[in-house]
């Protein structure tokens, strides 16, 4: 056997891993994965994209993966109903939980006042800054 580099590795070999994981997480005894994309787009009235939301639903939880809103639309609400409309979704989903991360300089208070808490931070990433995981319960 050889390890070969590939930091752009082919659709195929990555769907290869991840049903190996999958498999293995199965012949565990995991509940189904049930993986699911979810994404919402904002546009303004002009039909130009100026935020959106992308994550996924797996295994009964919501994953945010991104949530922007341009600079100009920020501060009049879009963020939170972006958040708000994934999380029902996710409840409409059977999920109970919701998790995703954030750094210093984005939006730590916002998620806080959404419900989230803090569950892990990795210091020095990027330099400087800090990365925080947080995650809330859902339905509650």
């Amino acid at each position: 056997m050889k390890i070969d580099v590939d930091h752009d590795a082919a659709p195929a070999d990555v769907r290869a891993i991840e049903n190996g994981l999958i498999e293995h997480a199965r012949a565990s005894g995991v509940e189904p994965r049930n993986y699911r994309p979810l994404g919402f787009v904002l546009r303004d009235d002009d039909g130009a994209l100026v935020g959106g939301l992308i994550g996924a639903t797996v295994w009964g939880w919501l994953q945010v993966r991104d949530l922007w809103i341009a600079e100009h639309a920020r501060g009049r609400g879009w963020g939170s109903k972006l958040l708000e409309r994934a999380e029902r979704e996710a409840i409409a989903r059977l999920c109970h939980h919701a998790c995703l991360d954030t750094f210093d300089f984005q939006a730590l208070e916002f998620y806080r006042r959404h419900g989230y808490e803090v569950f892990g931070t990795l210091r020095d990433f990027p330099t400087g800054h800090e990365r925080y995981f947080v995650s809330k319960r859902l339905g509650a």
